[in-house]
């Protein structure tokens, strides 16, 4: 049982997350991004990695995030919040690498992307998720770079934890540590989670309320 400071975050991001969330605004351009208000919270990740299932598991909301089996759903800047208040909001960003569309177009969300992640000052911190059956590839060490020439502070989530062994995910989840390790707007501590058991789940709500919180929420 989690006693402590520990079960008083958990609990505040229990009801952080058990508020309204609703669709706030999608934006397929840096031009469109809405005005900066309050705190963001970004997840970035490879196509088809699960960001729209982890923003649904967070929320306890099936359906407020887009998900699909097919890489490349998600085209814009997505934003959510809770109506009526300023802040925190939630932006699912579209999957770097491959999709299955159009090289241009996947060309055009990759740098939509990137020019976020150096442009934006409201951007508290960028949840990376990494798929924890493949680990980090190529293309996640090109966001951290982004992420720490720009100095937005990044922190590592392992997706789908509940379909690799514990040994294997034990495995993963050293290995990342020390990769991100040499990274210096990287966040130490890396989250295994699953959407579909909820593993990890209330340690992440938990960890976004702490950098709120620090953040002045």
């Amino acid at each position: 049982m989690t006693t402590g400071p520990d079960a008083k975050l958990i609990e505040a991001g229990r009801k952080l997350f058990a508020r309204d969330w609703q669709f706030a605004f999608a934006s397929p351009s840096i031009e469109t991004l809405p005005p900066m208000a309050g705190l963001e919270v970004a997840f970035a990740g490879r196509s088809n990695v699960g960001k729209s299932s982890l923003i649904n598991a967070l929320t306890g909301r099936h359906n407020l995030a887009r998900t699909s089996h097919t890489p490349g759903r998600t085209q814009e800047l997505i934003f959510f919040a809770i109506p009526g208040k300023a802040g925190p909001c939630l932006v699912d960003m579209p999957g770097y690498g491959y999709a299955a569309a159009p090289k241009a177009q996947v060309a055009s969300w990759t740098a939509l992307i990137h020019k976020f992640l150096l442009g934006r000052a409201s951007l508290a911190r960028v949840y990376v998720l990494i798929d924890a059956r493949h680990g980090l590839k190529d293309v996640d060490f090109d966001v951290f770079k982004t992420l720490d020439k720009a100095a937005v502070s990044y922190q590592v989530v392992l997706t789908k934890s509940d379909q690799v062994k514990a040994s294997e995910l034990e495995a993963c989840r050293a290995k990342t540590a020390e990769a991100i390790g040499k990274h210096p707007a990287a966040f130490p501590e890396v989250i295994a989670t699953s959407s579909r058991t909820s593993a990890g789940i209330p340690e992440l709500r938990a960890a976004m309320v702490r950098l709120l919180e620090e953040r002045g929420r």
